[in-house]
């Protein structure tokens, strides 16, 4: 039986991306997403109006996809409520958001630099895939102010433990990306790590305890 709902949030499920951006002053911003979805060798990336990693891809049109595994969860959930916007936005303060300068170092990753773009990698992330940006396009209705980006892959950078021998291929079973469902974080089908997020958009989930 299914009974109408109107649903407050609609993250079903999908991998976590830190998207390596520069800020107007140069320096580099790192900011998890997680929706995103890929075509062949392009992405569409869903990034709300706000948010400082959709000014600097606007500006620079370049940037950095970097896929968080599971065993980065921690990581990413040190960003989670963080903005590099020097005025934090009313309706992200509302729900803990607060201004960080320095994304690597708040989440204790290491910095690479771009071969082909200039936007930062994540030494600690197995794939990271530098893009440039083809098309930018407003996306949402009502209260959603949003943009949908058209990123192409022009390098990818895979960690050659991941790879299936001998192939250019990335082997699925050694590939545990960290996804977010209805803003929680899980890996290998279970959650692995609590989510600050969750905690600020108030989700009235009931999580197993997640291992130490």
């Amino acid at each position: 039986m299914h009974v109408r709902v109107d649903l407050k949030v609609l993250y079903f499920g999908t991998p976590v991306v830190l998207i390596g951006s520069r800020n107007p002053d140069g320096t580099a911003n790192l900011a998890p997403m997680s929706s995103a979805w890929w075509l062949g060798q392009s992405c569409m990336l869903g990034l709300g109006n706000s948010a400082q990693t959709t000014a600097n891809l606007l500006r620079e049109r370049r940037c950095v996809l970097n896929l968080a595994p599971s065993s980065l969860a921690g990581a990413v959930d040190r960003l989670a409520l963080t903005t590099a916007a020097p005025v934090v936005p009313a309706h992200k303060a509302a729900i803990g958001y607060r201004h960080e300068s320095d994304k690597f170092a708040a989440a204790g990753l290491t910095e690479q630099a771009g071969e082909l773009v200039a936007a930062p990698r994540v030494a600690e992330c197995p794939i990271q895939l530098e893009c440039e940006v083809a098309a930018a396009h407003p996306f949402g209705a009502g209260d959603t102010h949003a943009t949908a980006f058209q990123v192409d892959v022009v390098r990818a950078h895979i960690a050659e433990d991941l790879l299936v021998p001998g192939t250019q291929y990335v082997d699925p079973l050694r590939w545990d990306p960290l996804i977010m469902k209805f803003c929680e974080f899980f890996g290998g089908g279970d959650t692995v790590h609590p989510s600050r997020l969750a905690t600020g958009w108030r989700m009235p989930h009931q999580l197993r305890p997640t291992p130490a």
